[in-house]
């Protein structure tokens, strides 16, 4: 009895200095984070590698459009861009592409012209503006869409977007979606004369 009473005296303080079991506790706070640290590190991994096969590719494509029966050869170039982009990404990914035909390289990303008359630089109040693309209406971006025809400067894009491969975007105020958009700049073969003619409208 009196060894019983002892023993309980003393449990406490053997408790105090027992040390077994401290690493599976200290791990228990440090492997979330851990983990955390490791998923964001291949996450980045995989979709820097995507996006640097996402250009690589569509350099690849733009020298195949350049040739003179690239008008014919749209698909089968889109999708072997696509099926080079599915070996890294989802199935479930989506794969879009753009593009639009400038007269020449520095009307690439430019508005179409309008007279500001009441000096506010916007598009308005029955301005006239050149309707370079054709499509009946005032655009930031005056190139129209397709590859168009000889010597027309081309910008063509690819835009991918798939959910992340690792579940740790929540936990690191990450998007759910990962995002890519790889454009190439080339020019159509000389086997034509270009088509330089333009109409105007009137602004909205």
């Amino acid at each position: 009895m009196i060894g019983r009473l002892h023993l309980r005296r003393l449990a406490p303080r053997h408790l105090s200095h027992d040390s077994s079991g401290v690493t599976l506790v200290e791990f228990a706070f440090v492997a979330p984070v851990l983990i955390l640290i490791v998923m964001g590190i291949f996450d980045m991994a995989h979709t820097q590698y995507t996006s640097s096969l996402l250009h690589g590719t569509m350099q690849k494509a733009g020298r195949d459009l350049t040739l003179e029966n690239a008008g014919s050869r749209q698909a089968a170039i889109d999708a072997r861009v696509r099926a080079q982009i599915l070996n890294v990404v989802p199935p479930s990914a989506t794969i879009t592409f753009e593009r639009l035909s400038h007269f020449d390289f520095s009307d690439i990303g430019e508005a179409e012209e309008f007279t500001d008359e009441n000096g506010d630089g916007v598009c308005n109040n029955n301005e006239v503006y050149v309707d370079a693309n054709s499509n009946g209406q005032w655009d930031a971006n005056r190139g129209e869409s397709g590859i168009g025809g000889a010597r027309d400067a081309v910008l063509y894009t690819a835009n991918v977007s798939y959910r992340r491969l690792f579940p740790m975007y929540g936990l690191a105020g990450m998007p759910e979606n990962v995002n890519l958009s790889a454009s190439t700049v080339l020019r159509n073969q000389p086997f034509d004369e270009q088509d330089r003619s333009t109409d105007t409208g009137n602004c909205p």
